[in-house]
């Protein structure tokens, strides 16, 4: 799949975030899931910046996505800041009550929230509490079980299955950025995520009219 991803800007409170009607993919996770790699991976470039020292990204990123041969972008990713992991992570952790929980709950476009959790360390109380806010305020939301190539066989399948337990309200989906495996069914699922959120957006639209009085 050949894309063209271009960084737009990032935005460090809720008013600067660009107002528009593009679809938004949004990116969460600990700050050491390997987000910048995944987003890399399946854009095929490196346009989101690692490091090695994770927690630094302090503001949400947006990047446009166009498929070739398509006059605008087809979507947006977000990608937010990290959480639960050394103390800039827990600084920036003490913002998201006052902007990433409004982006989160109030943005109209966000089409499907996708959160990374690292298949290979035990369920984390960060985990828990974004997945059970986003299941509260009922946005669409997908799990991406990071590095999956460190496991195989009859391991991941059970890391998986323990996965799904322990968050049974989203569809849990294997992905490793080192080799790509994953990578088609996850894009899969973002294009039926914001397909979704498209057509229920037009229904949306679509004014109430009272009906006629019968004769």
């Amino acid at each position: 799949m050949n894309l063209e991803a271009k960084f737009v800007l990032s935005a460090s409170t809720i008013d600067a975030c660009p107002r528009w009607d593009r679809a938004e993919v949004a990116l969460a996770g600990r700050s050491n899931v390997g987000k910048s790699s995944v987003i890399n991976s399946l854009l095929g470039s490196k346009i989101a910046k690692t490091s090695s020292t994770p927690g630094r990204t302090r503001s949400i990123n947006f990047f446009e996505i166009r498929w070739p041969g398509k006059p605008e972008p087809e979507l947006i990713f977000t990608d937010l800041p990290g959480y639960g992991y050394a103390k800039i992570s827990r600084e920036i952790s003490q913002q998201w009550p006052s902007f990433i929980d409004p982006y989160l709950k109030d943005r109209p476009n966000l089409a499907l929230c996708v959160v990374l959790i690292d298949v290979n360390v035990p369920p984390q109380p960060g985990d828990r509490q974004l997945l059970d806010f986003l299941s509260e305020i009922g946005r669409p939301t997908l799990i991406v079980a990071t590095k999956s190539d460190r496991q195989g066989g009859n391991q991941l399948r059970n890391a998986l299955q323990a996965m799904a337990r322990e968050y049974p309200h989203a569809q849990v989906v294997p992905y490793s950025a080192k080799t790509g495996n994953g990578r088609e069914e996850l894009w899969r699922q973002i294009r039926a995520g914001v397909e979704t959120h498209s057509r229920r957006s037009v229904v949306d639209s679509v004014p109430f009219e009272e009906p006629a009085d019968l004769p």
